[in-house]
């Protein structure tokens, strides 16, 4: 009999046990959530512009929430020493990453040793934002448009260069994508970052420059430099009056995304809570000003659509770093 009673013990405390773990339990969890501080780790130093996002970002999503959501900088190789943090971490909602193209779409395509894989480590939750770059030419350019820029390059193969903050870039990238586009062959000279490269734009020893809008644009404001257009797909009132590169050349796009992952196995409910707190927080008209000084604009959307996005603009990234053969530093 007593040994009745302990088969019969051990039976309910198993179906209890996995009552617990039901979608009911899953979702009154869910409902609860979150009961104490998320962290949102950015794999790149602070002061830098993803921290700055992330810190307008995370302000706001702690009151949309109502728990604080503090910034954890985890920088070092390229990002991915923050990525693979958040890969590694329990998949409850109080670790989320903001990721960027750097991380989730460049990286994986120029380096094969990344210690993570962007389609199955993750969970996307939200794509927050994008920042194009604009194609800054010195003054005494010759080219007064995007077309008869195109059209000088075409004329005159390996005349013009072009500076990039360094092989593997998204500068690098974007200017190969673009010569690959245009049908263009134009030197490349890399610098140490874009602010070194200003000197030599002004002054006419560098033809060319696809710089973040932030950085380059109290150039041209100043007179210094002249703008031919952004590379966002379609016009942005960050830039007020450039045309897009895309007009000349249909399709051409590049910009920076950021955008915010929780590791992979986070629950269904857990990822359209925060991503219906992310969305609202986006329609924000401080989030919008603060992203608009970084030169970034809100996005938003589904994961499906966040997910699909990435996809793409690896496999554009992936392609064009092996046909033009580019390496890292």
């Amino acid at each position: 009999m007593q040994r009745k009673h302990i088969i019969f013990a051990t039976v309910a405390f198993t179906a209890l046990s996995a009552l617990a773990q039901t979608p009911a339990a899953s979702s009154s969890q869910a409902q609860a959530y979150p009961t104490k501080p998320i962290r949102l780790i950015v794999p790149f130093p602070a002061g830098g512009a993803t921290d700055i996002l992330a810190r307008a970002l995370s302000q706001k999503l702690g009151e949309k929430i109502g728990q604080p959501v503090v910034v954890d900088n985890r920088p070092g190789a390229g990002g991915t020493i923050g990525a693979d943090a958040a890969a590694k971490a329990v998949p409850d909602g109080y670790t989320l990453l903001l990721a960027t193209s750097s991380t989730h779409s460049i990286g994986p395509a120029i380096n094969p040793k990344i210690p993570y894989n962007v389609e199955t480590d993750f969970t996307p939750i939200a794509y927050v934002a994008s920042s194009p770059n604009v194609v800054l030419v010195p003054n005494s350019s010759p080219s007064k448009s995007m077309q008869e820029f195109i059209t000088y390059a075409r004329k005159n193969p390996g005349r013009l260069n072009y500076a990039s903050s360094g092989n593997g870039t998204i500068v690098n990238l974007t200017t190969e994508y673009f010569k690959a586009e245009s049908g263009t062959f134009i030197l490349h000279i890399p610098y140490r970052g874009t602010a070194l490269a200003m000197p030599d734009l002004i002054s006419g020893k560098v033809d060319v420059l696809f710089d973040s809008l932030v950085t380059g644009m109290p150039h041209v404001r100043d007179g210094k430099l002249r703008a031919l257009g952004v590379t966002s797909l379609k016009r942005t009132a960050l830039a007020p009056g450039l045309p897009a590169v895309a007009e000349v050349l249909p399709g051409f796009e590049s910009v920076t995304w950021f955008g915010v992952y929780g590791p992979k196995g986070l629950s269904g409910e857990l990822t359209a809570k925060l991503n219906q707190a992310l969305n609202a927080v986006l329609l924000d008209n401080d989030v919008k000003e603060r992203f608009a000084r970084l030169g970034a604009e809100p996005t938003g959307g589904t994961p499906p659509a966040f997910a699909a996005m990435v996809k793409a603009d690896h496999a554009k990234w992936k392609k064009i770093i092996t046909e033009r053969k580019i390496t890292a530093e």
